[in-house]
Parts: structure tokens; C-alpha cells; sequence
């Protein structure tokens, strides 16, 4: 067995898209471990994570090092969380309205020391601001219907110089095609960032794409 490096913090061992384990011994979502020579990974599902999909897919460059501090907004249970928390050894702040979801979240939190819990909403950056400061990335994947509105005010809000910004089409349209919302959201970007990549996530996700985008 022999582990690729793809990107800083993120593997291909045997083919399997994966994370070193920063909490050995330690599942998030039943995953699969992977030892490699003396070293503990974690497989990273993409059917369970838009950005693992996005990176097998081909996303050209990746925000997120060893030194990142991340916020994330719509957290959940904390599957992809938890795998940029192995990436970065600095904080992932993970911002979480549902109180059910919190719940989980705040377990994997206990575990993975790096992991922030907050429970907010994404649309106010001012309710949480004051418990975060700067961050280099932001990474979101929330319901709401205004995403893209949110996304650009927490980009601001917290002087990101990265964001990484998953769309769900039929949350914003469910009658339009999903590639004129795509169109348009991405249109709605370019006007404040510069777009590095725009990935349709099929056959891991269905009418998702993922942005990744940089401050001009």
C-alpha cells in the first residue's frame, strides 16, 4: 500500500481519496481506516462530502493547508468538518443552526480539538463574529434560500482571502433548470471574487455544484 499526496493534508491511498487522522483510533461517520506505513488515515467518502467529491472531480487548487483557519458554515454533524480538521492544525470554526444536528456535532468536537462549536445562523455573521476574528478560508453548505448572499457577507464579514462554496440548485429554484441557477449564482461571484473552479458533483451529488473561489 502506498499513499499519494494530492494536496497538503489530503491523500489517495490505493485509489481511495483519504485524511491523516488527527484523532487515532477515532470514526466520524463509520469510515473506513486506513493504516499506511505506520500512519493512520481516514477515508474520505465523496458521497458523504461535496468536497471530497470536488477534489476527486479535479479541483485545481486547494485553500485549505496545515495552517488554515477555517470557518465553516452548516457544519452539521460534522463529516466534512471533521476532515478539514485533520488538513489544518489550526481552528475549524463550525457554525451549526440546527440544535438536533448540534448535538452530534459537539461529540465529534470532543474528539477532534481543533473543531469549534458554534450554534448560530450563517446569515447573521454578527450574532458569532465575536468569537472567531479573521479567518484565511471560509467553507459553506447551508439551506438557505439566499446562500449566495450569505456566502459573499461572511466572506466579507471575516476578511477571508478563500471560500469554498457548495450550491444546491433546487434549494434556491426548485423550478428553473439547474444550470441557469448555477449560471446565475456563479455570475452573482464573479462580480466580488475570482472563480478558480466551478464543479458539477454528479454522480456524488445530484444538481450540486462546488466554487472555489479567491478574493480579487
Amino acid at each position: 500500500m502506498s499513499g499519494k499526496k494530492i494536496f497538503p493534508g489530503v491523500y489517495k491511498i490505493n485509489g481511495r481519496l483519504a485524511t491523516r487522522n488527527s484523532s487515532p483510533g477515532f470514526k466520524v461517520y463509520d469510515e473506513k481506516l486506513i493504516f499506511d506505513k505506520g500512519v493512520e488515515y481516514r477515508e474520505w467518502d465523496p458521497f458523504r462530502s461535496k468536497l471530497a467529491a470536488a477534489i476527486l472531480k479535479g479541483m485545481s487548487q486547494f485553500p485549505i493547508t496545515e495552517h488554515s483557519r477555517v470557518l465553516y458554515l452548516g457544519a452539521s454533524s460534522g463529516t466534512t468538518a471533521s476532515h478539514v480538521a485533520d488538513i489544518t492544525g489550526d481552528v475549524v470554526y463550525c457554525v451549526e443552526y440546527a440544535k438536533r444536528m448540534m448535538r452530534e456535532l459537539l461529540y465529534v468536537c470532543e474528539r477532534k480539538r481543533n473543531m469549534i462549536p458554534i450554534l448560530g445562523d450563517a446569515n447573521l455573521p454578527a450574532t458569532f463574529a465575536r468569537n472567531i476574528g479573521r479567518v484565511e478560508v471560509v467553507y459553506q453548505d447551508v439551506a438557505q434560500k439566499n446562500k449566495t448572499e450569505i456566502f459573499v457577507k461572511n466572506m466579507r464579514s471575516f476578511k477571508a482571502e478563500a471560500g469554498l462554496y457548495a450550491i444546491k440548485a433546487r434549494s434556491i429554484n426548485c423550478i428553473e433548470s439547474p444550470k441557469k441557477v448555477f449560471r446565475e449564482e456563479v455570475a452573482k461571484l464573479k462580480e466580488e471574487f475570482t472563480v478558480l473552479d466551478e464543479i458539477e458533483l454528479s454522480p456524488y451529488d445530484k444538481d450540486h455544484i462546488l466554487v472555489n473561489v479567491r478574493v480579487k
